[in-house]
């Protein structure tokens, strides 16, 4: 730490021993104080602590609202790290200090503010239901909310006595939107008759009947209205059989009413966007992997709807050009802290660090859960906690590898809530990167389970392996692919056996563009649909070069060329970031045969000519028709003016006129 900060560290009554010497190795910069029971018996401490004007750094997390509360509006800034239940209690505990100290400076380290989409809810809910127990959901939203009730295919509903809100029957059929703005589709849809005696009646049905309202409360016991259904803002679904899962679900549906603020987890930078140009598709990464259907095309390129995207981040984590970036935090700052964790851990005398990244809701829980009922978390198990575990891309798992991790591994849930195939495609992208420098395999793997013993045991059975001989110290600043540039090449530098190309799955967001030359004919269409410039011209020759390290492998150069002669060839080259443009093919140009201007491509005009030559009438023979061809653009122009030729035709006979047949007949009687 470079700042002149002040960490407290708390033995917690003495229920594990602290590393203050290694934190203060690695923290050379902070002021290093110790206690056993800072919350209570030694709070005054922290009060003077916080009261300093330094930056405070606390290794607990326990009583943060405490110390919180009791900092008020601290000048310096109060940072939390949890070092009890990810360090201190633990069977490894005695050697668990590098990690304290890898912890504690880690959390020092400063995240960006995140931008938010306001959500803006008026109480007007829908339940969605078959039965009576829809209404009764409704009786205890009504003195909150302005409720309707919707039943699907309803029978033998008792008529309520008074009309507190109302009742009518229908199918969604189609519904979109979020909370504060869903737009349904109704089929049969009715209102109950009033005369409704014994059991409710409803009118006759009609289709395609359209409603709006702030949120939905799915008691129907069907398909979910949405993809992802728990994903998805002011939407809630609850299992009519299940009374307890029905009464939480109208109590969440009670508090949306006023205005909310979620975060903006994705950004989006169109003109980066390598999805389409000229109407012709081409990357579609982030579209097959969105589980709330946030994402839809906008012309060249996507746009993610903030109100409806739940944060997973793998549109971010696969997105080739980083038009798509993660926001919580972006991948830089991301990268920062991680460098930070593994510096300071190898500053302290840590070995073969672990990186085990995980999630708030499932894998801080697991760990706390191993801390309290199990051994805890090896000495060498360096925790992360990310948003979303699925938000890691192919830039932050090099990266830790160039800092000097030894392994890394992804804490998911044994039955995924959703779809991980984004999490999925980045491992199988990174093992052959891995495999390639020497790192060896099984580097990078998930550890799927919601057992803390099981969790324990998969950490402690990984095989010790050597990290990367030089550790990389660089600081990853920018966007998504220049740092993602920039840690493939430290990667590089940094490798046990560094080669200079790694062949890769099909898919991946590096590779070279393979031209059958022959077949070519340098029309360039190629070029003008490149999104990233990695295929261009030159204005001079009839060229066609190449950039590598530019090229995203989106295919719409593949897409676009009209021969066909353009193949993918997914590959990382690590020499392509210094590498000048390669000529793909280069023609000889054709000179006009009236002035000399250089112009198109020899083979292809002589090609032309020959097809045409003798073959249709209007170049049968030799003359100015079939030497028009070979001139440029001016002299062809000028050739036709001169020689007064039609091009679209034979000649036609001259336009005759009423005068015309008027002036013959004179003639004809005169003679």
């Amino acid at each position: 730490m470079a700042e002149d900060r002040i960490v407290l560290l708390c033995s917690c009554e003495d229920t594990m021993p602290l590393a203050a010497g290694a934190v203060g190795k690695a923290c050379g910069g902070a002021d290093v104080m110790t206690g056993r029971q800072l919350c209570r018996a030694e709070l005054e401490r922290f009060r003077a602590a916080a009261a300093s004007g330094k930056p405070v750094t606390v290794a607990c997390t326990q009583e943060a609202p405490l110390f919180s509360e009791v900092a008020g509006e601290a000048a310096g800034g109060l940072a939390f790290v949890n070092i009890r239940e990810t360090a201190g209690w633990s069977k490894d505990s005695g050697a668990a200090g590098p990690k304290m100290a890898a912890l504690v400076a880690a959390a020092a380290e400063p995240m960006p503010a995140t931008a938010f989409v306001a959500l803006s809810s008026e109480g007007v809910v829908l339940v969605y239901g078959r039965d009576e127990q829809a209404i009764e959901a409704a009786k205890l939203l009504a003195p909150h909310l302005d409720v309707t009730v919707l039943l699907t295919r309803p029978a033998g509903i008792t008529p309520a006595r008074v009309t507190e809100f109302p009742v009518v029957k229908g199918t969604i059929r189609n519904a979109k939107g979020h909370l504060g703005a869903f737009d349904l589709v109704v089929d049969d849809y009715a209102v109950a008759a009033p005369s409704s005696r014994g059991a409710l009646a409803f009118g006759t049905g009609r289709d395609n009947a359209a409603s709006r309202c702030d949120i939905v409360l799915d008691m129907s016991g069907g398909a979910a209205l949405f993809p992802a259904p728990d994903l998805r803002a002011g939407y809630l679904r609850a299992d009519p059989g299940d009374p307890a899962a029905v009464l939480r679900a109208v109590l969440a549906a009670r508090d949306l009413v006023g205005s909310f603020d979620k975060p903006r987890y994705v950004t989006v930078t169109e003109h980066l966007c390598a999805h389409a140009r000229s109407q012709i598709v081409g990357c579609t990464r982030c579209l097959d992997l969105c589980p709330t259907g946030a994402i839809a095309p906008a012309g060249n390129h996507v746009a993610i709807d903030g109100a409806i995207c739940a944060g997973c981040g793998q549109c971010a984590a696969v997105c080739p050009t980083g038009a798509a970036s993660y926001a919580l935090p972006p991948a830089d700052a991301l990268m920062r802290k991680l460098r930070t964790l593994l510096a300071a851990y190898r500053e302290a005398g840590g070995e073969n660090p672990i990186v085990l990244m995980h999630d708030e809701d499932h894998g801080t829980a697991l760990i706390d859960a191993l801390a309290r009922h199990g051994d805890g978390l090896p000495a060498n198990v360096l925790p992360l906690l990310v948003n979303e575990t699925t938000q890691v891309g192919i830039e932050t798992i090099a990266a830790a590898f160039a800092y000097g991790a030894c392994a890394l591994r992804f804490l998911l849930r044994a039955r995924p809530r959703h779809d991980i195939a984004g999490l999925t495609r980045t491992i199988a992208l990174a093992e052959p990167i891995l495999m390639g420098l020497g790192f060896g395999a099984g580097r990078v793997a998930t550890i799927e389970t919601d057992d803390p013993d099981a969790l324990g045991m998969a950490l402690r059975t990984i095989a010790p392996a050597p990290p990367c001989p030089r550790p990389a110290t660089f600081s990853a600043v920018g966007a998504k692919r220049d740092v993602m540039r920039l840690a493939l090449r430290e990667l590089h530098r940094s490798a046990p056996q560094p080669v200079d190309i790694v062949a890769l799955p099909a898919g991946a967001p590096f590779g070279a563009v393979v031209l059958d030359t022959e077949g070519c004919t340098l029309c360039l269409a190629c070029v003008s649909a490149c999104p990233t410039g990695a295929l261009s011209d030159n204005p001079e020759l009839p060229m066609l070069r190449f950039s590598e390290d530019a090229c995203v492998q989106c295919g719409l150069c593949k897409a676009t060329c009209p021969e066909k002669v353009i193949t993918l060839a997914p590959q990382i080259d690590f020499r392509a970031a210094t590498a000048s443009a390669r000529v793909l093919k280069q023609e000889e140009p054709f000179r006009c045969i009236r002035c000399d201007k250089p112009f198109g491509v020899k083979s292809t005009i002589e090609r032309v000519t020959a097809k045409l030559a003798g073959r249709h009438w209007m170049f049968k023979g030799e003359g100015v028709r079939l030497d028009v061809l070979k001139m440029c653009e001016d002299c062809r122009v000028a050739a036709v003016s001169e020689q007064n030729f039609d091009p679209y035709g034979p000649p036609r006979p001259k336009v005759r006129t009423s005068e015309d047949y008027l002036r013959e007949r004179e003639e004809k009687q005169k003679t």
